[in-house]
């Protein structure tokens, strides 16, 4: 691998001057001056003051120039951190390292996803089958969608034969979506590009069209920020136009906020979902063999769990939590598809199960305080082995068609970059396929897992990383991190720009908090509504527990999170204002209040409830939304909030206005910036704009503690 010159000279040794301690300077920073308008909402007789309401027109030229002005604030300062560059720089060679994917067989050739290291976007290659001395050819590099490297590729769906595939790109991160046919022999356009697709995948029915899921694009106002309300699922007749496609479910008709519809790898079904918030889904089943066949329902409640997994003739495999947490494989013949009907295949344990099938096999991958364990079933759910993975961490795939008799699989931990191995179902053996090499030593760090108590005594995990040896006199730079929110599990997992972080002497620390689904319904169920403060409490109790066990101190502490992280960072902050010493909110939900009335902020209702449920949620929303209940005169952490301008999923006005109203409350020297990302969504576009994001972000933490960081120049030989 190749690297750059300066970058040898600079970086061959990269050391954290453990005694370097400096004052951040106490910068008189001049906010850009943001107008107060007299905007109040009235909920339940009580009248909210909404001030900085404005900011959610992102059409206007007001929200524009305030954006611009904020930007230059924050770029100003980034600007005087000596070490801003130099760490940039030491990210980038740590990101510069080949990633390849699993392959995948489709039709006649094997393809691959590759990064070279420092590629905006992961190209896709392909190898023919019958040829074992070809070289790879490029089959679609996304590098050549645009000059900046903001549209980006979002999924590539093959036909069964091979011969055909569509693939979603995104323009500058939006959730909104393109779809392109291309044959895949000659990578010849077929038909129209369609558009206005979101929150979908796509599904062919043989080789004459496909399903895939759409909203009405609201162009007559803002199509980054308005209500999308009613989801549809349409079939696309391939070569005639996008105006011809035919609905199949969805709509007026059937009002759901979520679609979507998988075809049976066997092509004799289309399996249905429809759903009002991101946990459930009632699903439905249409024999495509039959014209005008009926949807037959299966499961018919909005806030249960039941995913397709596979489907052998009439009898379909779900893995669900119905009348199971933790959720158990169930078959269910569509014939008599009543609940009193169903039979367990793979019954539910201790402990939290999803389920992948592959080579006429299930796997059940099982989280084992965070942690993954898979055991292989077939299909009566007789065991038939344990799986062996390489060691502690996060192991993912173990999905493959019916027919093959191996499989691919990803293991992943803190100091594990992602290898990839080959799995011989038969047989149970695993052989390393792809291993990265990261210019880094794993041997050098270490990882353990605490148990702590939150507030309520409730006994929550922690993952904490760090540098073997290191010493624990609370003056150790950590960094915490948390999700805590829709059912979503943090598992170890393996960022080379996390590495920097670590070799400078810094902690991670990554709590598996209430709200997720690390333990099942019931953990996820104690993090939502009226329960969501055990979020925040499980948070500050890690906090606590790192400074009491002499990690680190308030002083040395950051608190870091995005989405719904970010409100989880905003909520915190303003509850506990003297935790940490920095606070990075990062594309999070601030206004809790009026959440739900932009873009699919409706479908988390489930998580959280709505100001318009009952006065007593409104009060609750009222009381921790990150906006509304900060306070005057409160010396806040030193805080960068962090979105973009294409986030279409929680709209930029969210960090807008809390950045707005948190520059007017707070006192003291701490900088309180907002750093606006162009061309971007939830989450960055490409390379180039997650290295830049992160070296802001650690700068930020490490100027802000009062440390500067070190590196060592070494002229080579």
């Amino acid at each position: 691998m190749k690297k750059l010159l300066l970058l040898q000279m600079l970086f061959l040794s990269f050391l954290f001057a453990c005694n370097t301690e400096v004052e951040p300077e106490a910068e008189a920073l001049q906010y850009p001056e943001t107008t107060k308008g007299d905007h109040v909402d009235t909920y339940h007789g009580v009248e909210v003051a909404d001030p900085y309401q404005w900011l959610e027109d992102d059409l206007s030229e007001e929200t524009t120039d305030w954006v611009q002005a904020q930007n230059v604030v924050t770029d100003g300062y980034l600007d005087k951190i000596d070490f801003r560059e130099p760490l940039k720089a030491r990210i980038e060679e740590l990101m510069d390292y080949e990633r390849i994917s699993a392959p995948f067989e489709e039709g006649d050739y094997e393809y691959f996803y590759k990064n070279d290291g420092l590629q905006d976007h992961s190209v896709l290659y392909r190898t023919p089958l019958k040829d074992e001395n070809a070289q790879p050819e490029v089959f679609l590099d996304p590098n050549t969608f645009s000059d900046d490297g903001t549209v980006g590729l979002r999924g590539v769906y093959f036909t069964k034969d091979g011969s055909l595939a569509a693939y979603m790109i995104t323009e500058g991160g939006s959730d909104w979506r393109k779809v392109i046919v291309i044959n895949t022999g000659d990578k010849a356009i077929i038909g129209d590009t369609l558009v206005d697709v979101k929150f979908s995948g796509l599904s062919w029915m043989g080789n004459e069209g496909f399903y895939y899921s759409s909203y009405d694009n609201p162009k007559e106002t803002s199509e980054l920020s308005a209500k999308t309300q009613h989801h549809e699922l349409y079939y696309h007749q391939l070569n005639t136009p996008q105006s011809e496609d035919e609905l199949i479910y969805g709509g007026a008709k059937q009002p759901n906020r979520y679609i979507g519809g998988t075809v049976t790898e066997d092509g004799n079904y289309l399996v249905v979902t429809g759903a009002q918030n991101t946990s459930g889904a009632q699903v439905y089943v249409k024999d495509l063999r039959k014209a005008n066949s009926p949807f037959i329902q299966l499961q018919d409640d909005y806030f249960a769990r039941f995913s397709y997994v596979e489907n052998e003739g009439d009898d379909f495999y779900f893995n669900t939590n119905i009348d199971a947490p933790n959720y158990r494989l169930v078959k269910v013949n569509i014939q008599q598809p009543e609940k009193t009907n169903w039979e367990d295949v793979i019954p539910e344990t201790e402990n939290v199960l999803r389920v992948n099938s592959g080579g006429g096999k299930f796997f059940a991958n099982y989280l084992v305080d965070a942690k993954t364990a898979i055991k292989q079933f077939d299909m009566t759910g007789k065991l038939e082995r344990d799986v062996q993975l390489p060691g502690i961490g996060s192991a993912g795939g173990f999905g493959a068609k019916k027919d093959d008799t191996h499989l691919y699989y990803s293991f992943t931990s803190f100091t594990y970059p992602s290898t990839i191995y080959r799995y011989n179902i038969a047989t149970g053996e695993s052989e390393m396929y792809r291993q990265a090499e990261v210019d880094f030593n794993p041997d050098d760090y270490e990882t353990k897992q605490v148990f702590y108590n939150s507030k309520d005594g409730t006994r929550v995990p922690m993952f904490i990383v760090h540098k073997k040896g290191l010493k624990m006199d609370g003056t150790n730079p950590t960094y915490l991190y948390a999700y805590g929110g829709f059912n979503i599990s943090l598992t170890p997992s393996f960022s080379a720009s996390r590495i920097v972080w670590l070799e400078n002497g810094g902690i991670y620390a990554q709590p598996n908090i209430r709200g997720g689904g690390e333990y099942g319904e019931k953990w996820h169920k104690a993090g939502t509504q009226m329960n969501k403060q055990n979020v925040f409490d499980d948070f500050i109790a890690a906090g606590e527990y790192l400074i009491q066990e002499g990690y680190t101190s308030s002083d040395y502490l950051a608190i870091s999170g995005g989405s719904n992280g970010g409100l989880l960072v905003g909520a915190t902050m303003a509850q506990r204002p003297d935790l940490a010493k920095v606070a990075l909110p990062a594309v999070g939900v601030m206004d809790m209040l009026k959440y739900h009335t932009f873009t699919a902020g409706a479908g988390w209702a489930a998580d959280y409830g709505t100001a318009e449920d009952s006065p007593e949620m409104f009060e609750y929303l009222k009381g921790y939304s990150p906006y509304h209940s900060l306070k005057e005169g409160v010396a806040y952490p030193a805080t960068m909030v962090t979105t973009a301008d294409h986030d279409d999923r929680v709209v930029p006005a969210h960090s807008f206005k809390f950045a707005a109203r948190l520059q007017e409350a707070h006192v003291g020297a701490n900088p309180v910036l907002i750093r606006i990302e162009t061309k971007a969504g939830h989450g960055s576009v490409s390379t180039k704009q997650g290295i830049e994001l992160a070296a802001d972000r650690y700068a930020f933490v490490w100027h802000n503690m009062g440390i500067e960081p070190t590196f060592a120049k070494e002229v080579p030989n």
